[in-house]
């Protein structure tokens, strides 16, 4: 019992340490790696495959709708999209183990990795509509099972436990990890999850579940922006009937392809757009006082700092692809909540002050709530460097 312990223990701490040089690798500037020839690369995921069928209906399997979209997507990109590269981490009815997924995209040095799946629920529930996932922290038990499922594909792995450094993907425990992970591509990925979600409910005429958060290990090993996305559930009988005809996966798969043509041209369009401006609450600058009328000249006092002038401090607590009510849940509580937008993207914060240090220690209050919160900074209204404006804000004490 004591070897298997300190076994245990071992375990532990080389998956800490993995961590940090998982976050060591997110704090680096996120730049653009692209192919040899220059092209944009997508790398295109069926899910699941070979010796592991995915979701079971009552005529179809995941696997093989999985793989019949995506090499619709893969053949309209190809077609529209001479630029582009497409890569795909399977092309046959194989296994793939969810690490060799993500080895592929690293790789390949990609610009996107989009994950195809098909979802399903217990017998004696009817769910309908589709819903593309981006890595993240789950908010609700649906996400959290929606995550298990996708990665409980690694049990059948016999060397799962050493691969992905003891993670049990049946165990909420595991799923800590991504309370730590400040993904640094979050925003074009919610960016693309937004874009599937409008292509699917206006091109497919399906069911609009939204975009969601939860922890995907193929997510997670990825280096560029990525999405999960759940086709349907082929445990409704009428939606596994629409996802076995070519009519419904060519209006997928045309959805995912619109979606992706809508995120490449915005992206490439604007590479060096400003950073957001924020939209919530925040104090108007004072009025300056009128001079007086005088005749007698006077030396004009040296300029100082106002209030105003000085740098805000907030603390980013959650993102969404959408406004949400001030009392929402995912708030935990905490009241007033202010946001800002970034590329279409909700950024929402609590607490603001010029003083960093007081701003820092809210943060530490209500990390038990939020423990991948961090602070921001704006000046004047426009989000700014928060490194840059930790320095000012030392030099003017």
């Amino acid at each position: 019992m004591k070897n298997r312990y300190f076994c245990t223990i071992i375990r532990m701490i080389l998956h800490r340490l993995y961590i940090i040089f998982l976050l060591c690798s997110l704090a680096l500037p996120a730049t653009h790696l692209r192919a040899e020839n220059g092209k944009f690369t997508v790398v295109i995921d069926p899910g699941h495959g070979g010796r592991d069928p995915g979701a079971l209906g009552r005529r179809g399997k995941e696997k093989n709708i999985n793989l019949n979209v995506a090499l619709k997507l893969g053949k309209l990109i190809q077609n529209n999209c001479k630029d582009v590269n497409v890569v795909y981490t399977r092309q046959k009815d194989v296994f793939v183990p969810l690490d060799r997924r993500a080895q592929i995209a690293n790789n390949a040095k990609a610009d996107l990795f989009i994950s195809i799946h098909t979802n399903s629920v217990a017998r004696g529930r009817t769910v309908r509509g589709t819903e593309t996932y981006t890595l993240g922290l789950h908010r609700t038990d649906d996400n959290l099972e929606v995550a298990k499922k996708e990665n409980g594909v690694i049990l059948i792995e016999s060397d799962y436990q050493q691969r992905y450094a003891g993670f049990n993907p049946n165990s909420a425990e595991s799923y800590i990890i991504f309370e730590f992970l400040q993904d640094k591509n979050m925003e074009n990925s919610v960016q693309l999850a937004t874009l599937i979600q409008k292509q699917f409910k206006s091109t497919a005429k399906r069911i609009d579940k939204g975009v969601h958060q939860a922890g995907f290990l193929v997510l997670r090993e990825t280096t560029m922006p990525g999405v999960l996305v759940e086709l349907g559930y082929i445990s409704t009988p009428d939606e596994e009937r629409y996802l076995l005809t070519e009519a419904g996966t060519d209006a997928l798969a045309l959805s995912i392809y619109r979606a992706f043509a809508n995120y490449k041209q915005h992206n490439a369009a604007s590479p060096g757009k400003p950073l957001g401006t924020f939209v919530g609450t925040q104090a108007k600058p004072t009025p300056k006082p009128k001079a007086e009328a005088s005749s007698t000249p006077r030396k004009e006092a040296p300029k100082r700092e106002t209030e105003s002038d000085k740098p805000v401090f907030k603390i980013q607590i959650l993102t969404s692809d959408k406004k949400l009510a001030s009392k929402n849940k995912q708030f935990k509580g905490l009241s007033p909540v202010g946001y800002y937008q970034e590329k279409g993207i909700y950024k929402y914060t609590y607490g603001e002050s010029t003083d960093y240090n007081k701003v820092l220690r809210t943060k530490r209050q209500i990390a038990s709530k939020f423990k991948g919160a961090f602070i921001i900074a704006f000046k004047n209204g426009k989000k700014v460097n928060v490194n840059e404006a930790i320095k000012e804000f030392k030099n003017n004490r």
